[in-house]
């Protein structure tokens, strides 16, 4: 979750918090979490630290404690020991002092905590370089008054360097033997007090001399095969690296060797209990400890909070019951553990593997409603163990016999917006189908159909597992080839695994009696792997759902050192040859592409292949043309936009259109057209042109209410001159009808009226997500009034108005009246004063929406609606700020709408 939204909340307009980073600061013998912002206001930047009590969402949640500017007094360097180094997945320690003061931080392993150091390195780096005059940091002085002031902070922050002093007080009472293995490493130097006095050496000297030296205080430490050093720093990729790279991957085979290892996968939905009894009987099923475990958990925690803050008790009681419960024949490290609101994934490794693995990344990815909310989706782990790339998923997926089509889409999201950062930043992120081995673990929620629940169990009671399992809708799915193409899992030979009766063995006897189902499911897709059980565990009682494990054989990449060095010497001579003889040069399979009628939020793609033609590897880059400040235009992306190709290799570039609210109002209009040209550079080579066309269809979603109350025909009937015109006059104020246009768009009116009549009672209407295949279909019907009625789901039309109003380029309460709105929030009567005063067309929508939520809650007990729900979706949408929108602001338009809702 980003956490950086709560802390620009807590900053004025003018202050932007770049990236931020949790973290444990050292004081005594004690740890405490701070939340850490790199803030920058003026080409100046500063780390602001704050106290919080749980996951930052919003400014209630934290309190600003301290600030440290980055100046020329100011260096951050790693010192964590080589046996902390050791420990894969660990986390790091870091340094960072400022003139006398120092404060030690231990940041979580991660791409993310590398992104927030080289961020910091890169405004350090700045300062060093300035030849104006040296960074003042006046802005800083209003968050250390005694006063709230305008509301900025939530509580008035310590003195400057106070927390740094705490530190700085304890390390002087402390015994020299107390600080082994927490020096700074300077390029695996072994002289600590050489690199303690070169480190903070800047305080003798502000010369040239000094500010050479500092740019080496952020810095990768020497290699180590965990690769974990390297989160200090983004080394520099030339083509030189990445030609050996490819190199090196191209003869993989000389090389390596493979080893077989045994991975324990376990996937358990706990239904938001707490562990009742030990996990031995799933975790230590094995005769054998196995080489690596990766162990999923669904419904951790089922409670509000947990849902809205990300932060529950659970994990680590959880966690205990699992460390517990590994097998009692081996010693195991723990790797990472990841979690997404009760979705949480762990991974163990026996000690003896611990110094193989490398690169681990974790990433999450929700798939609530308008893709935000975390109450379904995934947990992903990603890591190389020898010479193997793996990831491992554990999904939750969404619930219901009757939403296979949904569990479809999460699945397809998860694959497509799960990525991964690479250590060199000019590389695409890694996407799960770039490993060599992938598991996949979790809560499918894939049910048995067809079959009514007498049926079902009279299969189970005979055990003709193979007969139940041509109901199941995930194997039906993937002969489809809906979902989980080249996955493979074993033979199911053991009963569904959900819904019992908490603390038994008998199947639900609630009212609702569910069908037995096939819930949990692990799935596998790689090469060289071998499942030697697939089970479920009936000894558990705590859930409704029963555990599943899986034990698989994998055969892993190792290197042989010696032939690692022959191949990579010998690549390194061609590649010299290569690059002194040869110019780089590519054929292009074509140079013009053309997109023919591309729809709102409608993704389209086609692709060019380069054909490395050359005699030696070369690079490539879509660069920008002259007074542009990207390389194409919003609504265009080149997927990959650089890169690297062998020579006699083929790269597949994806030219990518999706218009959004951003840039569909000037294509609807006709302002702006489907037509770019990209530039292709080859470094020490020549440019290629390359033209992109298309036809944009217009649509209702990005046009504005003016427009559309003067469109009686459907959209796309309309020429293209009228929607221009129309588009002039809408922001033209004094403009004259020449007919009387309608009182709400017509489009409008069609999705309210359908919720109206079909959708008041709707169970979690508004909250859960529709079906993204139908709204393609709801829009298409609303752009061009074919069918006549809207097809699709109350939620997908729910979600259908939402994304209606989140496209609408001036809101229904326009900008201009948002500044009013802000300061008569708490006087219900200046608020229907502000909302008569809008021009008539918004007046009319703004009431007829008011109208149709304060119907939706007098159905609140079928719908589970309330006043705060409704008023937190409905007010961003309808009162947006012209600008950033700070968290005072989004009360106080909430506040505003709440009186409509009475």
């Amino acid at each position: 979750m980003d956490q950086s939204v709560a802390i620009q909340e807590t900053l004025e307009r003018k202050e932007n918090c770049i990236i931020a980073v949790q973290c444990d600061v050292f004081f005594d013998n004690v740890t405490e979490s701070r939340l850490l912002g790199l803030v920058e206001s003026t080409k100046e930047h500063a780390i602001f630290i704050y106290t919080h009590r749980r996951m930052a969402i919003t400014a209630d949640d934290v309190s600003l404690e301290d600030i440290i500017p980055i100046s020329l007094d100011f260096a951050v360097v790693e010192v964590s020991s080589p046996e902390e180094l050791a420990v894969v997945g660990a986390d790091t320690r870091v340094r960072v002092s400022y003139q006398e003061e120092e404060l030690e931080l231990r940041l979580p392993f991660g791409s993310h905590s590398r992104l927030f150091l080289s961020e910091v390195n890169r405004a350090w780096s700045d300062v060093c370089k300035s030849t104006t005059q040296a960074p003042r940091f006046e802005w800083i002085s209003k968050y250390h008054k005694n006063t709230r002031g305008q509301g900025v902070v939530k509580q008035a922050p310590s003195l400057l360097g106070s927390t740094l002093t705490q530190l700085n007080e304890h390390k002087k009472t402390e015994k020299p033997s107390d600080q082994k293995g927490s020096l700074e490493r300077d390029k695996g130097s072994s002289n600590s007090g050489t690199q303690k006095s070169r480190a903070y050496s800047n305080q003798e000297s502000q010369g040239l001399s000094s500010r050479e030296d500092r740019d080496d205080l952020v810095r990768s430490s020497s290699h180590t095969t965990s690769n974990k050093a390297q989160i200090l720093a983004m080394p520099q990729f030339g083509l030189r690296d990445n030609l050996i790279k490819c190199e090196l991957m191209k003869n993989e085979d000389i090389y390596t060797y493979l080893q077989n290892f045994s991975f324990f996968l376990g996937t358990y939905n706990v239904n938001g209990q707490t562990p009742k009894e030990s996990l031995f009987p799933w975790l230590n099923c094995t005769s054998d400890p196995p080489d690596i475990y990766c162990v999923g958990f669904q419904e951790l925690d089922l409670s509000k909070e947990a849902f809205f803050f990300n932060d529950t008790p659970k994990e680590l009681e959880w966690t205990k019951a699992v460390s517990e419960a590994l097998h009692p024949d081996a010693k195991y490290a723990l790797v990472k553990l990841v979690r997404l609101v009760g979705i949480m994934l762990i991974f163990y490794v026996k000690n003896e593997h611990a110094a193989f693995i490398s690169d681990v990344e974790a990433e999450t990815v929700g798939t609530g409603i308008m893709g935000r909310m975390g109450n379904k989706g995934a947990v992903s782990i990603r890591f190389r163990f020898h010479n193997s790339d793996i990831c491992v998923v554990n999904s939750h997926l969404a619930a219901h016999i009757e939403e296979y089509e949904r569990r479809n889409q999460d699945y397809k999201d998860i694959c497509s917006r799960l990525q991964f950062r690479q250590l060199d930043p000019n590389q695409p992120p890694l996407t799960i189908m770039k490993h060599d081995v992938i598991l996949w673990i979790g809560d499918l929620n894939y049910r048995i159909t067809e079959l009514d629940v007498s049926n079902v169990k009279e299969l189970i009671s005979n055990k003709d597992f193979e007969t139940l399992h041509n109901y199941d809708q995930l194997k039906r799915q993937i002969d489809e080839e809906a979902v989980f193409v080249g996955f493979v899992e074993g033979d199911i030979d053991f009963q569904p695994t959900y819904k019992y009766d908490t603390g038994s063995d008998l199947w639900d006897t609630s009212e609702k009696c569910r069908v037995p189902a096939w819930c949990d499911r692990i799935l596998y897709r790689g090469k060289n792997i071998v499942q030697k059980h697939y089970q479920s565990h009936m000894v558990l009682k705590t859930s409704d759902h029963k555990p599943v494990s899986s034990l698989l054989q994998i055969g892993i990449k190792r290197v042989n050192p010696d032939d690692y060095k022959r191949t990579f010497e010998e690549i390194v001579r061609n590649i010299d040859k290569m690059e002194n003889e040869c110019i780089p040069s590519v054929t292009l399979s074509k140079r013009e592409f053309h997109f023919t009628d591309l729809k709102y939020m409608q993704h389209q793609a086609e692709t060019l292949s380069l054909f490395n033609d050359g005699q030696v590897p070369c690079q490539f880059e879509f660069i920008q043309k002259p007074n542009e400040s990207t390389y194409c235009k919003a609504w265009l992306t080149a997927n990959p936009s650089k890169g690297f190709i062998a020579n006699g290799g083929t790269v597949d570039i994806d030219f990518e259109v999706f218009v959004n609210r951003s840039t569909a109002p000037e294509l609807n209009s006709g302002q702006e057209q489907i037509e770019d040209i990209l530039v292709l550079h080859l470094e020490r080579g020549k440019d290629y042109f390359i033209s992109i066309s298309g036809n944009y269809l217009p649509s209702c979603y990005g046009s504005s209410i003016h427009s559309l109350c003067q469109l009686k025909e459907p959209i796309q009937d309309m020429p293209q001159e009228t929607l221009r015109e129309m588009a002039e006059k809408s922001g033209d104020g004094n403009a004259e009808n020449t007919e009387k246009p309608l009182d709400i768009p017509k489009e409008l009116w069609m999705m309210v009226d359908h919720l109206f009549r079909s959708a008041l009672k709707q169970e979690d209407i508004f909250q859960q997500p529709g079906l993204r295949s139908e709204f393609a279909v709801i829009r298409d019907c609303l752009d061009t009034g074919i069918p006549d009625s809207l097809p699709g789901s109350n939620h997908s039309v729910a979600e259908a108005l939402l994304l209606f109003l989140d496209a609408l380029p001036q809101p229904v309460v326009p900008f201009s009246f948002y500044q009013q709105c802000l300061e008569s929030c708490s006087n219900a009567s200046q608020c229907e004063k502000i909302i008569s005063m809008l021009p008539q067309c918004h007046k009319n929508v703004f009431n007829y929406l008011a109208a149709f939520l304060r119907e939706l809650l007098k159905n609140s007990t079928s719908n589970r609606l309330d006043v705060n729900i409704l008023a937190t979706i409905f007010a961003s949408l309808l009162l947006k700020s012209p600008t950033k929108q700070d968290f005072a602001e989004k009360r106080k338009t909430q506040e505003f709408f709440q009186h409509f809702l009475a």
